[in-house]
């Protein structure tokens, strides 16, 4: 009998962490993984899409483990050499990372889907876990600041997410399709995850395409999400810094609360157990277990919790 999917909601490096761990305790291929893709950008004439690249990479095990992001033990002489040309380098390509850049490109330009490029992709590198973009259509994360609004990938590597947030918009979500399938997995799957990932930036563009948030209202009761703030940190990104400059206090809680209506089991770290309360007060089963995930050990044993918590079958 064919076993129903495990969808996961996806953006970012905390997120892709995360999948390996799930992936290594919930066979790979029940996996239905939607990738944030208000992050993608068109940079030095190429499709850029960060966030679909950084779980590929870490599901075929070839990311850079301690950036997180990248190819392991790629090398950077094509931008070396842009840079002594006067090019621009605040963009980090690796060599190797090109080559799914001009891939993507390519097909892009034949007539291809970014969800048929993706699929291409990850099976050619060996990833077991279908993965798919939000959309097909062209969405992307406009940060508006004191200094004007920014290009995502302006914000957050060119001036290092050091502009004050007052709010983040996604433009061409309203006018956007949720990709092939994603309405579908949603619908039956024995549970939906949101990974540790950056609410505003990872998660929200997700939500922001016309009928996802509306599926996930419906299947609240089977909606699980692991905060990725930390004893009121970010571990990872600038999720705290935004919720500060939105007004907002960085913490467990006040994600859950961003999350009202979606989710039914909310996963925190044992530094904000002091929280349960306040997330239980929002509706949800709080849940609390270790979410820093220092190694592969880390990773599974969250992911194992998860899938405990959630009653998902193996």
């Amino acid at each position: 009998m064919k076993r129903r999917p495990v969808v996961a909601l996806a953006g970012g490096v905390g997120a892709a962490r995360f999948l390996d761990g799930l992936a290594r305790v919930v066979p790979p291929a029940r996996l239905f993984i939607i990738g944030n893709t208000g992050d993608d950008a068109e940079i030095h004439g190429l499709h850029i899409s960060p966030d679909l690249d950084t779980v590929t990479y870490t599901l075929a095990g070839l990311a850079d483990p301690q950036r997180g992001w990248g190819i392991r033990g790629d090398r950077f002489g094509c931008l070396e050499a842009l840079g002594r040309l006067g090019g621009e380098t605040w963009f980090q390509l690796g060599d190797r990372d090109l080559g799914t850049h001009l891939y993507r490109t390519d097909r892009l330009r034949q007539g291809a889907t970014l969800t048929e490029i993706t699929a291409e992709i990850t099976a050619r590198l060996g990833v077991r876990s279908k993965l798919v973009p939000m959309s097909d259509a062209r969405v992307r994360t406009r940060i508006c600041t004191a200094a004007g609004e920014l290009e995502f990938q302006t914000y957050f590597v060119k001036r290092r997410a050091r502009d004050k947030v007052a709010s983040v918009r996604f433009e061409g979500a309203a006018e956007a399709k949720p990709a092939g399938g994603v309405l579908e997995a949603i619908a039956e799957a024995e549970a939906i995850l949101f990974c540790p990932s950056n609410p505003f930036i990872s998660i929200h563009p997700i939500l922001a395409v016309p009928g996802i948030r509306e599926a996930l209202e419906r299947r609240r009761d089977r909606v699980a999400a692991v905060s990725p703030i930390v004893g009121g940190r970010a571990l990872k990104g600038p999720a705290a810094a935004m919720m500060k400059s939105m007004n907002m206090r960085p913490s467990a809680a006040e994600v859950a609360r961003l999350y009202t209506r979606l989710v039914g089991l909310f996963v925190m770290d044992e530094a904000d157990r002091k929280q349960i309360a306040a997330v239980e007060n929002l509706g949800m089963r709080a849940v609390v277990t270790g979410t820093v995930m220092h190694g592969r050990r880390e990773r599974k044993a969250l992911a194992r919790v998860v899938v405990r918590e959630m009653g998902i079958s193996l």
